[in-house]
């Protein structure tokens, strides 16, 4: 009876623990909770671990995200699967055995807030093992630098010399890749490097090649407004909450922790801050950005005065390199044409649907791929254990535009 007893109760806690009132039309949702309670759990721990000085939040995430996900390079019948390096970072590159040449290619940046994660992830090799054998395209992926160890510009650096070395004519050449026909493609923070690095390269008039498509996945493109209609609507939503986005920016950023409840509150874009142009504020303006579905009932957040000194504190804020947002119309409109992929429930949506916007009022040529069930990272959880619908959904959708734009 005691047992039983125990067991009702333990079953009970874990229930508790588990359950999340989760919006009526996100997929699949009891899958997005037991994910969810997943990733708590783990940041909990290192958040324990954190406090107690046992070692930073971050390595202690990194090491179960390696010990569960990282694999070895192991080819197959269709692709050829090698560790090497582009410009000094370690990329892992997908080759598919036979077919055309010369191929299509794609440099990849993956996702997990500059600070989690990496090419070598089953959930990453799995993507880049598809899209090398659907597309017939030679893949690679990038393993840049990561917070706390490196931080803005260390990541950006490592994306520009991956991208450099990737378009040279050495690599082109050793792996059969057709320079008119090249991508750079990244999600969440790689969507912001994947981002930074068209910008950089479309104005860079010395390359002798250049990207003929940038991919973009549900990217994270700017830290002034955490007040976006998405940011509002979807603040408790898993599996990106607001204040872990404000977190990573903070780290990406090599600011102080302290300064999380600030960014939160929007009192580092105040009006009264002077690093703040008025031009800066109209490319991230939503109400005039977002289409009237998007921006729903939700009002701006903009204080008159706020924390004096966190512009010059933190410079990255307001830095197009680390906001790709930010940009110039000028500078957008000499990007290679678009997909932005972006999902109703993810705090992240309004950066990919204001930098669609942008792109396409500069004259590029945009995708706009929305995902009214999608959350934040869904597409690279389309395979076992997750297996999500709309990740798989998601991730055809993405590799069946490149294989039409590349």
């Amino acid at each position: 009876m005691r047992l039983r007893v125990a067991g009702a109760v333990l079953l009970s806690a874990a229930a508790y623990y588990v359950y999340l009132p989760l919006p009526s039309g996100v997929s699949e949702p009891w899958k997005l909770m037991l994910l969810d309670a997943l990733f708590r759990s783990f940041m909990q721990a290192s958040d324990v671990a954190h406090a107690l000085g046992v070692c930073h939040r971050v390595h202690l995430l990194n090491r179960v995200v390696s010990w569960v996900e990282v694999v070895e390079a192991r080819s197959s019948a269709a692709v050829n699967v090698t560790d090497w390096s582009l410009g000094g970072v370690p990329t892992r590159v997908f080759q598919p055995n036979g077919g055309s040449t010369p191929k299509r290619g794609i440099i990849y940046f993956h996702g997990g807030g500059w600070a989690l994660g990496s090419g070598r992830m089953r959930s990453y090799d799995l993507l880049c093992r598809k899209m090398a054998e659907d597309l017939d395209a030679v893949i690679m992926s990038v393993d840049y630098r990561l917070a706390p160890e490196a931080v803005f510009p260390d990541q950006y650096h490592d994306a520009l010399a991956a991208s450099r070395s990737f378009l040279s004519a050495q690599v082109l050449q050793r792996y059969g890749i057709d320079p008119d026909r090249l991508c750079v493609s990244g999600d969440s923070a790689g969507g912001n490097l994947a981002a930074a690095v068209a910008q950089k390269f479309g104005s860079d008039d010395t390359l002798k090649v250049k990207f003929k498509a940038q991919a973009l996945i549900y990217p994270v493109l700017q830290a002034l407004d955490f007040h976006t209609p998405s940011y509002q609507q979807n603040q408790a939503v898993p599996i990106l909450y607001r204040p872990i986005m404000a977190r990573f920016w903070l780290q990406y950023l090599g600011a102080d922790s302290s300064l999380e409840p600030l960014l939160l509150a929007n009192n580092h874009s105040s009006l009264d801050q002077p690093g703040i142009s008025a031009a800066a504020r109209s490319r991230l303006d939503w109400t005039n950005l977002l289409p009237a579905e998007r921006r729903k009932h939700f009002r701006p957040v903009v204080k008159e005065t706020g924390s004096a000194g966190v512009m010059g504190e933190v410079p990255g804020l307001t830095d197009v390199r680390a906001a790709p947002l930010l940009a110039e119309q000028g500078v957008l409109a000499r990007t290679p044409k678009a997909y932005v992929m972006t999902c109703e429930f993810d705090v992240l949506r309004d950066d990919g649907l204001m930098y669609g916007r942008r792109l396409q009022d500069a004259g590029v040529t945009v995708t706009s791929d929305h995902y009214e069930d999608g959350f934040h990272g869904c597409m690279v959880f389309a395979y076992l254990p997750m297996m999500s619908g709309v990740g798989w959904r998601s991730m055809n959708s993405y590799i069946r535009w490149l294989d039409q734009n590349l």
